[in-house]
């Protein structure tokens, strides 16, 4: 993380070196610009024609898509920044954007957005809160994603286990975890849990359950870890008990497997948002989908956005906003929901045939109602390494080498320093 710092505020100092916006070339001369974005190698087709359809409107501007893995993503465009070749426009995660736009690398968009009134007019306004700040957007959403419940219907058949209704509670999902864990040979080598789900971050699932118990992730100063409160501590007694219970593998036993193991026919049940639909359905998994169970506060779930920014050394503002400009537009959106990885942020759309009526039978409106009890995943400076303190401090637990009360407190008191550094 301390590497990750140093290399923004190496990126920070060369940008403020530069000076002001750059000159645009004439009106009708050709330009090309960068769009660099993490994701599947299958989502470059898609956005490649979101480019080629802008290009048909735009026929003088050259948008040119880099997409990378998550990893390989931050590495690159780190490097690109602190070189000064930054991408014109780049994917960010909506609580990374913080820690970007305090260090100046992102270009301020609120003159663009005031020069099209009613620009943002039927966007999500879930989705825009992440971006914005006293001194206007210095991002926009793209997509959205809310966490929903997943099942695996020729499992739950198999083992004589109704499906989730909106009636779930927690205890339910556990008590149906209990019936689809399967130890055929009694020999300890679990063959399918009943549920699976990432808990290093947040989104998948802990938060959820948080904010279902009734606590709450963090103040809204940004300067108080609150999941070592006692409403949060309950929800974290019922993830521990997860694991406990056999029904879901340990964070040790889970990386034994590649990568999601719901999409490896390896567990029942998961948690995760919609860029998950197109791996499962490729994987040939007959699944659907159910709003996330309900605690003792009610019903909860995340949405957490992927958004565009522009770094402020673009070359080329101008086009670089009348992209995005493109993207967010209804002919967009409807290119983008046929990408199947998320939501469009675009109401209209989302409401359209397009996103709600794609090929398969998955009710896809699961993810639209969940909004109405969604909380935005929060977004704050120093969210990277607060989440580390927190995931990488509570594997011990999960892991069964550690307990979850004294544990917690450590972890709280880590994740409070973070917050008191970023301040």
């Amino acid at each position: 993380m301390k590497k990750l710092l140093f290399v923004l505020v190496v990126a920070t100092l060369l940008l403020a070196a530069c000076g002001g916006k750059p000159a645009e070339p004439p009106a009708g001369e050709p330009v090309e610009i960068t769009f660099t974005m993490w994701g599947a190698p299958e989502e470059l087709t898609v956005w490649q024609a979101v480019v080629d359809d802008f290009h048909a409107a735009n026929p003088n501007i050259t948008v040119n898509v880099d997409v990378s893995d998550w990893d390989s993503y931050w590495t690159k465009l780190n490097t690109l920044i602190a070189g000064g070749t930054p991408p014109d426009v780049f994917a960010m995660d909506a609580p990374l954007f913080l820690d970007w736009q305090s260090r100046g690398a992102l270009l301020n968009l609120q003159p663009y957005i005031d020069a099209n009134p009613g620009f943002l007019d039927g966007v999500y306004p879930q989705t825009l809160t992440a971006y914005q700040t006293p001194d206007g957007y210095y991002g926009l959403p793209r997509d959205f994603q809310t966490i929903v419940l997943f099942y695996n219907k020729d499992m739950f058949d198999a083992a004589g286990v109704d499906y989730p209704t909106a009636d779930w509670t927690y205890d339910d999902l556990l008590t149906a975890a209990k019936a689809l864990t399967l130890d055929t040979n009694n020999d300890g080598k679990i063959e399918q849990y009943g549920f699976w789900s990432d808990t290093w971050d947040m989104e998948l699932l802990w938060s959820e359950a948080i904010w279902a118990y009734g606590g709450d992730i963090i103040n809204a100063e940004h300067t108080k870890t609150l999941i070592g409160e006692p409403k949060a501590r309950e929800a974290w007694k019922f993830i521990d008990s997860l694991y406990k219970e056999g029904v879901m593998p340990t964070p040790t036993a889970a990386g034994e497997y590649a990568g999601d193991l719901f999409q490896a026919n390896m567990a029942a049940m998961t948690t995760i948002g919609h860029w998950a639909v197109p791996g499962y359905v490729q994987a040939g998994i007959n699944f659907n989908v159910a709003q996330m169970p309900q605690g003792p506060a009610g019903r909860a779930t995340s949405v957490n956005s992927a958004g565009f920014v522009v770094a402020k050394g673009s070359k080329h503002p101008d086009e670089a906003f009348k992209f995005i400009q493109f993207a967010l537009s209804k002919a967009g959106q409807t290119r983008l929901a046929e990408l199947g990885f998320a939501i469009p942020v675009l109401k209209s759309v989302a409401e359209s045939d397009a996103y709600l009526k794609q090929p398969g039978d998955l009710d896809q409106r699961v993810f639209l109602d969940s909004v109405a009890f969604a909380h935005m995943k929060p977004v704050f400076k120093g969210y990277e390494e607060w989440a580390g303190v927190v995931g990488d401090g509570l594997i011990p637990v999960f892991d069964g080498e550690a307990e979850l009360e004294a544990t917690l407190d450590e972890v709280v008191a880590g994740a409070d320093e973070v917050l008191a550094n970023n301040q």
